[in-house]
């Protein structure tokens, strides 16, 4: 049984209610909450679980064959545990390279998140966009594959930031980084010439919509942020139904897992308590190397 710190509740998994789902929300770190807020809005009755394998994070220094067996072996734990009705992995790496292994492997359902390359370009009017990602997806050929399918036509700048999915972590720890650093990673997603200039950003890491707000302070002209996770939560409903009607939502149905925990700060505790998360544990996976 585990005890919410901040709000001196208990989690005790036995005494669930049964008509709403366990909704599972996997990312490596803390970017999938963007997510998970998305998809609590969207279903506040169910039973969640978040987890973070931030014993893995990044997952950009882990090799494809090492991240596949990683997310299996970690997901392997957490199904076991938690028996979710659907899983979100709310993370483009594992998402462009993982879910195929991950839906051969367990009958649950998963719901990945991708580059949001397909609306990005139908937002833009200047025909200049750009998807700031992480070096893992914007190496992937399925994000090249994304871009070649629903692009055409269009200017498409791919930016692998390797240090803003840190630093969105380091945000939510309550350790921001400088204006300064955040300015140098945003500063190749903006690019103007003869023919005009990016006028829509895609973020594709869920990261980095954490530090939206600072984003749109220090980009040198406004442009057209699109964050995946609505359409996540959408299709989360599409698959699992609507919110059981009656059901009162209970603090005691939200847990955040970590795989490691050794940078679950008190200002991050108090961080997932505000975003619906008041109970943590930790399930200790240590990353293996080699």
């Amino acid at each position: 049984m585990l005890v919410d710190l901040l709000a001196g509740t208990t989690y005790n998994p036995a005494v669930m209610p049964s008509p709403v789902p366990t909704i599972l929300v996997f990312d490596s770190g803390l970017g999938g909450l963007t997510v998970f807020s998305e998809v609590l809005k969207a279903r506040p009755d169910a039973r969640f679980v978040y987890a973070a394998d931030d014993a893995g994070f990044p997952y950009g220094r882990l090799t494809e064959e090492a991240l596949v067996a990683r997310v299996l072996a970690v997901m392997e734990r957490l199904i076991g545990l938690h028996a979710p009705e659907l899983v979100v992995i709310a993370c483009n790496t594992a998402s462009t390279l993982v879910l195929p292994h991950l839906r051969a492997r367990f009958s649950v359902p998963f719901v990945g998140t991708v580059p949001a390359i397909k609306p990005a370009a139908l937002a833009t009017r200047s025909g200049h966009v750009t998807v700031l990602a992480t070096p893992g997806t914007v190496a992937r050929d399925y994000t090249r594959d994304l871009v070649e399918t629903y692009a055409a036509g269009r200017t498409v700048k791919l930016v692998g930031s390797r240090r803003l999915a840190a630093f969105a972590e380091a945000e939510l720890a309550g350790a921001p980084v400088s204006d300064e650093e955040i300015r140098a990673e945003l500063e190749p997603c903006f690019v103007e010439d003869a023919a005009g200039r990016t006028d829509v950003v895609a973020l594709a890491c869920t990261h980095y919509p954490l530090l939206l707000s600072r984003f749109e302070t220090l980009a040198p002209w406004p442009v057209t942020w699109i964050d995946p996770a609505p359409a996540i939560a959408r299709r989360v409903v599409q698959l699992i139904g609507a919110p059981v009607p009656g059901h009162e939502a209970d603090e005691g149905e939200a847990l955040a897992v970590f795989t490691g925990g050794g940078g679950v700060t008190p200002a991050l505790r108090k961080a997932l308590h505000d975003k619906g998360l008041p109970l943590i544990d930790v399930e200790d996976m240590p990353l293996r190397q080699g």
